[in-house]
């Protein structure tokens, strides 16, 4: 059967309509139409910045890599499902060169800039992304990438990463069943060193479920994590910090849902082993904790808890936070815990809650 090559939409009114949901594409703005059994690389490889890589319902094997600035890169939702390639099939020469980093790490898509000059302004939307032994989506060297309604299922490590970046925004995904982080934000993954400032970097309205860690902000600044929904991880939302300058910390955790938090998670390198842990703030400070709702964590791990402030394995302390206007219930050994000396200026006020450690902090 004879294999049909992407199409180029730049002027017809009715499929823009239907499948992109914009006015007609000018010349300078093409929409670039992946149907299945279609290559998405060499769809991905001919956009030009302003482009729309559109990739029709279908499974489509294969890791996927980003290297233009403007480019966004589209399914049709949960139907454009990205998986990895059957272990026999040879790549392609057409998207060898692109994507050979990307699979051979065993990531599913990959957004990435270069050494010194951030890749901006990509779109990743609408698609799945399920299977990948590393990540569903990795994204490195980048400024202003958004990814939304993207769902990363079943990948053996994170479902969603970044790092290197910098006003990044993560909005209403789905990351479920993932070997470590359903969504994971970073400064750098391999080195250690001091926390970077995101920018602003956004991470909201995400359904986090069944993973190791729900949400795992490490070694970063000036970023949100808001109206989040996580459930069935071993750890909802964890902020790491060590003891490298600057800190981990001025940021916000705000308007976020958890839920049952319970999950087992064996011990690591780096941690003990996890379940019943809500809210984690390790080696951070200046942190803002505020209006979440915090339900039904039970666990004995040293983590466990509602909103639990820890001090890190390395030494690295959790000072002059704010845990402020959160509402906890059914949590324990406490709905808040506190393993600070109360020298470190950590504040705890108008929560509402029943038992915390040590006591007096509800």
């Amino acid at each position: 059967m004879k294999k049909r090559h992407f199409t180029y939409l730049a002027c017809t009114a009715t499929l823009l309509g239907t499948f992109a949901g914009t006015a007609p594409a000018s010349a300078a703005h093409r929409t670039l139409v992946v149907h299945p059994g279609e290559s998405i690389q060499k769809a991905v490889n001919a956009a030009r910045s302003g482009d729309t890589v559109l990739v029709l319902a279908g499974t489509y094997r294969g890791s996927v890599t980003v290297r233009t600035a403007g480019v966004t890169l589209r399914g049709v939702g949960h139907r454009t499902v990205i998986k990895p390639a059957a272990k026999t099939s040879a790549t392609p020469a057409t998207s060898k060169k692109a994507s050979v980093t990307c699979s051979g790490n065993g990531n599913g898509i990959c957004v990435v800039g270069g050494k010194n000059k951030a890749l901006r302004n990509v779109t990743v939307a609408d698609l799945k992304v399920t299977g990948f032994s590393r990540t569903g989506l990795w994204s490195m060297g980048t400024d202003h990438l958004t990814v939304r309604r993207v769902t990363a299922d079943d990948n053996g490590q994170w479902g969603i990463a970044q790092e290197h970046s910098t006003r990044g925004v993560f909005r209403e995904n789905t990351a479920r069943g993932n070997g470590d982080a359903g969504l994971f934000l970073a400064n750098n993954v391999k080195a250690e060193q001091g926390a970077a400032d995101s920018k602003g970097a956004l991470v909201e309205r995400n359904h986090l479920e069944d993973n190791r860690i729900g949400i795992t902000v490490r070694r970063l600044r000036n970023l949100t994590v808001t109206s989040n929904y996580l459930t069935d991880n071993c750890a909802g939302v964890f902020v790491v910090g060590d003891e490298n300058k600057p800190r981990a910390g001025a940021l916000t955790v705000s308007d976020n849902r958890l839920e049952r938090n319970n999950k087992y998670c064996p011990k690591t390198a780096r941690l003990p082993y996890l379940k019943g842990s809500g809210i984690v703030l390790t080696g951070t400070e200046k942190a803002l904790v505020t209006r979440n709702t915090v339900i039904g964590h039970s666990g004995r791990s040293p983590l466990s808890g509602g909103i639990v402030l820890f001090k890190s394995f390395v030494g690295a302390t959790s000072e002059r936070n704010r845990i402020t206007g959160n509402h906890l219930e059914n949590n324990a050994p406490a709905d808040l815990v506190n393993q600070e000396a109360a020298k470190r200026k950590n504040a705890f006020d108008g929560n509402s809650c029943r038992a915390s450690k040590p006591a007096g902090l509800c």
